[in-house]
This record gives structure tokens, C-alpha cells and sequence, in this order.
């Protein structure tokens, strides 16, 4: 687990979407289309539509917006037709970064990830430049809070078909794989936890510990990336220095 730097990422996600939860909405929206469109609108049918479903309530996403978008991915209400494209580069101090956007306009997407990444002294490299590094799995973190019984937790996640769990003072990380990770935030979700973040992510083989500039550099960075209208993740294997408050 990437410890530290992972749940101030998490606290400054959150943040931001207490800030801008428009925009947050319209990245949410444009994943449940495509969730749609290349499964199908039944959610008994589609793990992975489900999964952004639960996703997207755990944003307090309105429910008739959800069902908007299940439908214009689905092909029921007209829609814009959205294409994924993935861009990796490097950051400050060689830091790996992927971004995966959803876009309408692939020069225009190409573009401002280009320029981001120009601007913040970072340079874009050629796809699978550092992909290679991170691992697709499914990530659920729970925020430590008094009273909470880690053994119970860990148990509760290991049965359901959890791969890994750790634990901080802070908050607890259950792995799964892609496969799995709709099964153990259900069950977890029916025990009565509630979840700082749940998803389907890449997580880094290693991190790459940064110096406070790199590591305000890299922050730059991932902000204006995830400021953009057309990216919808951004993953990176920066290790903040503890004190670092981005």
C-alpha cells in the first residue's frame, strides 16, 4: 500500500468533490455510458456497470441521472459516442504517470494531455512506456474510525475473495482482482461499510519516493490533468514526502 500518499490522494479526491461535484458527475456519467454501451443497460448482467453504479451512489450521483446515462449508452436516449484512449509519460523525478481519458475529440484530448505534461516538466511518452508498471486491480479504502475491529474487517474482505489487506492508523486497503472486486464491495457494503473509495484502478508495482519539489511538481501535474473535461483517471507512482501537504 502506498500508505501516506495514497490516503492524502484519497482526502484530496474527496475534497474535490465536495468542491466540484459537477464535474465529477460528468466524468461519472460518460463511465456509466460506456459501462453501458459495452455491456449492456441490465445490471444484473453487467459486473462492471454495477460496479459504477455503486460508484456513482457513493458520490450521491442522483439516481435519474444515472438512469440518463445507463440509457444513452445503451442507445435509448441520443448520447455522444465516447472513445478511450490511454496516454502515459513521465513526471518530475521520473515519476510514471497514466492517463486514461474519455473523449468525444481525440486531437483535443491529446493535446491538453500533451501540454499538461510539457507545462508541469514531465515529457509524454509512447504507449506501454509505463503501463507496465502498475497492476489492474480492484482497491477499496475504508476510513479508520473508532471502535472499528480490523481482524473482523480483514476477515470479512479474505472471505469474500479479497487478495490482499492492509492496514494504517488512518484507514484500511482491500485488494482484489478485476474479477472479484464486485463481490467484496457488496459483501462488505451489506456488513454496513462505508467506503472513502471504492474502484477498479491500477495500482504501482513500486512507488517512487520524490523530493517536497518533485513532489509539488508531480501534484501540479495530476491537477491539471484531472481538471481536464476529457480525463477521467489519472495514476501515478509518486511517494510524497510525510510532511507534503499538496
Amino acid at each position: 500500500m502506498s500508505g501516506h500518499s495514497k490516503w492524502h490522494n484519497i482526502q484530496q479526491k474527496k475534497g474535490k468533490i465536495d468542491v466540484i461535484r459537477g464535474k465529477v458527475f460528468t466524468k461519472l456519467g460518460k463511465e456509466i455510458i460506456m459501462a453501458a454501451k459495452n455491456g449492456g443497460s441490465k445490471l444484473e448482467n453487467n459486473a462492471h456497470l454495477r460496479d459504477v453504479v455503486a460508484k456513482a451512489k457513493s458520490n450521491n450521483m442522483p439516481l435519474d441521472t444515472i438512469n440518463r446515462a445507463i440509457k444513452k449508452g445503451a442507445g435509448e436516449l441520443e448520447g455522444v459516442n465516447y472513445e478511450e484512449i490511454v496516454y502515459e509519460g513521465y513526471g518530475a523525478e521520473g515519476v510514471a504517470v497514466v492517463v486514461v481519458t474519455l473523449t468525444d475529440k481525440k486531437n483535443r484530448s491529446v493535446a491538453t494531455v500533451r501540454h499538461a505534461f510539457d507545462r508541469h516538466h514531465g515529457n509524454m511518452g509512447a504507449a506501454g512506456c509505463v503501463s507496465w508498471m502498475f497492476a489492474k486491480k480492484g482497491q477499496i479504502i475504508i476510513e479508520r474510525t473508532e471502535g472499528m475491529d480490523e481482524d473482523e474487517i480483514m476477515m470479512i474482505a479474505l472471505e469474500a475473495g479479497a487478495e490482499d489487506f492492509n492496514a494504517d492508523k488512518e484507514m484500511f486497503e482491500i485488494i482484489t482482482t478485476v474479477e472479484t472486486f464486485g463481490q467484496v464491495r457488496e459483501v462488505l457494503e451489506k456488513a454496513g461499510f462505508e467506503f472513502a473509495s471504492a474502484e477498479v484502478t491500477m495500482i504501482p508495482d513500486n512507488m517512487v519516493p520524490v523530493s517536497m519539489e518533485g513532489a509539488a511538481k508531480v501534484q501540479d501535474l495530476i491537477d491539471t490533468l484531472e481538471d481536464n473535461e476529457d480525463v477521467q483517471d489519472v495514476y501515478y507512482n509518486a511517494e510524497y514526502p510525510e510532511e507534503f501537504e499538496g
